[in-house]
């Protein structure tokens, strides 16, 4: 298992909830596009603000700082004086907005804010430049889907062809869910023994695989191959993994029974206490009859006595 620069980063931070917010935690765009990077927070939360960017495998790299009372900003290194990158610091927001977007753009753009001695960071928005450019480093290919049932086990194949660059690569595996889950889940690092190397030319063709054991309903989701080489990040189409709708069918159609054998046993009870009751009011009518005729009886025969 591999550990990313941003979790060793996190884990000084803390578990405390976080009062950065990022709605979207992967982006898919093309090469010359503009996009915005959305986060916001809370009124009464923090003083500064940031934006950090992450290319897998390497560091955090500080992008800007702006602070709220005064709304100055500042971008740092590379970032600073680009015209492509600009904050938007308006009515508590945090937003960085990129345009004419490089390939080089790709990567995990984390916003973040500090107050004394608190520093609180976002879950990350990944960020995948597509371009028609040649000489971009790799190309992903995943299955589409994978369909299982609940306790089976399923690897997810990860295809990776590689260009002319010599550099090391990095594969990792990301999953996208309904539930909060850490970005990164499993890591590939840097090894080239699952590769062939195409005869005559210096393109490769690596294999990655992710095992995912007794299957259960919280890896339902969609899980993304993405491979970092020579400076570039490029991430698959991603494969979402779903419970067959046969085992669907099957829940509906042993709820429904359940709630027919619920009804049938109220009715049959339903029944039974009507029956008790009827013939309980039966033998009443019976008992008042024999005891009337007895009493009937008993007056005669006394009668009869006094006669004579």
């Amino acid at each position: 298992m591999g550990t990313s620069a941003v979790d060793a980063f996190l884990l000084t931070i803390g578990d405390d909830v976080s009062f950065v917010h990022q709605e979207e935690r992967f982006v898919f765009v093309k090469a010359g596009d503009d996009l915005s990077l959305q986060c916001s927070y809370e009124p009464d939360v923090g003083t500064r603000f940031y934006w950090y960017k992450q290319i897998l495998g390497q560091k955090l790299r500080l992008i800007s700082s702006f602070y709220k009372y005064n709304s100055d900003y500042t971008f740092y290194g590379e970032f600073n004086n680009n015209p492509r990158f600009k904050l938007d610091t308006e009515n508590h927001k945090n937003h960085l907005n990129i345009s004419d977007l490089h390939i080089s753009d790709s990567g995990t753009y984390y916003c973040a804010s500090s107050f004394a001695y608190n520093f609180d960071i976002g879950e990350g928005t990944t960020v995948s430049v597509e371009g028609s450019d040649v000489n971009v480093q790799a190309l992903v290919h995943q299955s589409e889907s994978e369909s299982v049932h609940p306790g089976d086990s399923v690897t997810l194949n990860c295809t990776v062809h590689t260009g002319t660059c010599d550099g090391e690569r990095s594969v990792y595996w990301f999953k996208k869910s309904e539930d909060p889950q850490p970005g990164i889940i499993y890591t590939h690092g840097g090894t080239n023994d699952q590769c062939e190397r195409k005869p005559d030319t210096q393109t490769h063709t690596c294999v990655y695989n992710l095992p995912i054991l007794d299957v259960n309903h919280t890896h339902a989701g969609t899980y993304y191959c993405a491979v970092a080489s020579c400076g570039h990040i490029t991430i698959g189409n991603g494969t979402k993994v779903d419970f067959e709708k046969e085992s669907l069918v099957l829940v509906y159609f042993l709820s429904g029974a359940l709630g027919f054998t619920t009804i049938l046993i109220v009715l049959l009870s339903f029944s039974v206490y009507k029956m008790k009751s009827k013939n309980n009011i039966q033998f009443s009518v019976l008992y008042r009859k024999l005891k009337a005729q007895k009493i009937n009886k008993s007056i005669k025969k006394h009668s009869n006595q006094i006669n004579k």
